[in-house]
């Protein structure tokens, strides 16, 4: 298994988990940096620890803030939200470069169902 696929793997699991998923942002707001796919994706992530190696090791993500989002309102607003923008949904991207899995909204709903119900 990569190292994406892991993150990926870890980020419902452990939000199945907790209810809670985890985002960043600064007074700009959230972040949603363009893809190799040309496609733009907001990251998220399962745990505060995440987001604080984020913003410690990256750099372009070192004055924003982590922000606690209840899983309920992830799946009921922020994935419509983005299914709206157009956007895909960055899960757990870590390392010195913040990359890994950038899945649609639909596919973050399936898996989230898959893994709330196994």
């Amino acid at each position: 298994m990569s190292q994406s696929a892991a993150q990926a793997t870890a980020f419902f699991k452990e939000v199945s988990e907790s209810g809670i998923v985890w985002a960043i942002k600064d007074e700009n707001g959230f972040p949603a940096p363009l893809g190799e796919s040309g496609v733009r994706a907001m990251p998220f992530w399962s745990s505060e620890n995440r987001v604080q190696e984020i913003i410690k090791n990256v750099p372009a993500y070192k004055d924003f803030t982590p922000v606690e989002l209840e899983l309920t309102v992830f799946k009921e607003r922020w994935l419509s939200g983005l299914t709206k923008d157009k956007f895909n949904v960055g899960v757990n991207w870590s390392g010195k470069c913040a990359t890994g899995y950038d899945l649609s909204p639909a596919d973050v709903s399936k898996n989230l169902k898959y893994y709330e119900n196994s």
